[in-house]
């Protein structure tokens, strides 16, 4: 089955001008031509696709969600109480709202049970229809860290992390995750604002313990995040070899030179804080997070600009599935972007190209152009010029299938 697409103004995903009057020529999963309308064959035999004028782009890339839960003022109400397959059957409701609003690939950072693994499963396998996955499966933490419930002594529960207390443990922790299916292992460097009985900016996983993890998913092709919020902690991390840092929330003049010098990737979640500001404690989200997000918000797009401003590669994700932060909503994070100061073509490049680059997926996806997949969306008018556009995709093409048009 074939397509072409005509009658539109093109972003292709590598930072040029917009294509006026583009034709794609799409061959059962891959873009096979792309060009100016007269310049490209186009077979008759294939369906013409009338764009109406619209903006087309890459499918984007979502590069930090809880798949399993969807904006609850309190996570670990979710994470306690609801059955893992209720949470996993909400899972492929959440799946599909990303890839409708867009997102044709999505990196998972933090579910419980491996439902992330096995919802990836049941899409590639034709099961159900979702976005491309990467996945992370179980969260690795310190006794009492970021990943780690505050629960009473007697009360015990398993899933959600991977408790680690050694450079030993970390190694056989990411191990086990690589053997249930993981794509990454993602660990935590620093305390969070969710989590109770800790502080945003204090270091937890040492530097030993981080790079045991990462060497063990990186001798295996796979990649490494740290969700790291304080200054420390991001320097551990960066030190021990991580390819992303998710949040980044105390970034100073080094940690940032760091970064950049070493290709480490920024994946803000400018989202999250956002919305626990936005709806507060009179929403149900708990008062310790409330409070911590009080502290950290106005750091948090700081570092953010700094880092930026000075050259370091920046990723699209949201942290959907933090308080009041849905999935099918992730362009909202765009629209932040932009706001904070970034361009509108970067923050595009930072959902398609440059998320491509941080999941390893250059090849396939990002960017489109000849020989790669059919991920293809399309919104009203001109983003570049509003980026609030982005917040409404009219046409989804995922892998050559056509999921909304």
């Amino acid at each position: 089955m074939g397509y072409v697409l005509k009658n539109m103004r093109l972003i292709d995903g590598n930072g040029g001008q917009i294509i006026e009057n583009a034709v794609i020529v799409v061959d059962g999963t891959k873009i096979k031509a792309v060009g100016i309308e007269g310049k490209v064959e186009c077979p008759s035999d294939y369906e013409v696709l009338d764009m109406g004028g619209k903006t087309v782009l890459p499918g984007m890339v979502e590069s930090h969600v809880h798949i399993g839960m969807n904006g609850e003022p309190n996570m670990d109400a979710i994470m306690l109480k609801e059955t893992l397959p209720m949470s996993t059957i909400k899972a492929s409701v959440y799946a599909k709202r990303d890839l409708m609003a867009g997102f044709t690939t999505v990196r998972t950072m933090g579910d419980k049970g491996f439902l992330d693994v096995a919802l990836k499963r049941a899409i590639e396998s034709g099961i159900i229809d979702g976005p491309r996955l990467k996945v992370s499966g179980q969260i690795l933490s310190i006794t009492g860290g970021h990943g780690d419930i505050a629960l009473p002594p007697e009360v015990t529960f398993t899933g959600w992390s991977a408790i680690v207390d050694s450079p030993d443990e970390a190694r056989k922790a990411a191990r086990y995750q690589l053997k249930m299916g993981a794509d990454i292992v993602k660990m935590c460097a620093t305390g969070g604002v969710m989590s109770e009985g800790d502080e945003p900016g204090s270091p937890q996983l040492n530097e030993d313990e981080m790079r045991a993890a990462i060497y063990e998913a990186h001798k295996v092709g796979k990649k490494a995040a740290a969700h790291a919020q304080g200054t420390r902690g991001i320097k551990d991390a960066v030190r021990a070899g991580i390819d992303s840092i998710e949040h980044g929330i105390f970034l100073d003049d080094e940690a940032v030179e760091m970064m950049r010098e070493k290709g480490v990737y920024l994946v803000a979640t400018l989202s999250a804080p956002y919305n626990i500001k936005k709806y507060g404690r009179e929403a149900g989200i708990p008062e310790h997070a409330v409070k911590k997000n009080e502290q950290v918000i106005n750091s948090h797009v700081a570092s953010f600009m700094k880092a930026y401003k000075a050259g370091v590669k920046i990723a699209t994700g949201t942290d959907a599935g933090t308080p009041f932060n849905r999935h099918g909503e992730n362009a909202q994070e765009l629209e932040m972007m932009v706001q904070a100061g970034v361009k509108p073509m970067d923050a595009i490049l930072a959902a398609t190209k440059w998320g491509a680059d941080l999941l390893g997926m250059s090849n396939i996806i990002g960017t489109i152009e000849a020989g790669k997949e059919a991920d293809i969306i399309a919104v009203d008018g001109n983003p570049l010029d509003n980026i609030a556009l982005m917040k409404d995709v009219k046409f989804v093409m995922k892998a050559g299938k056509i999921y909304k048009k």
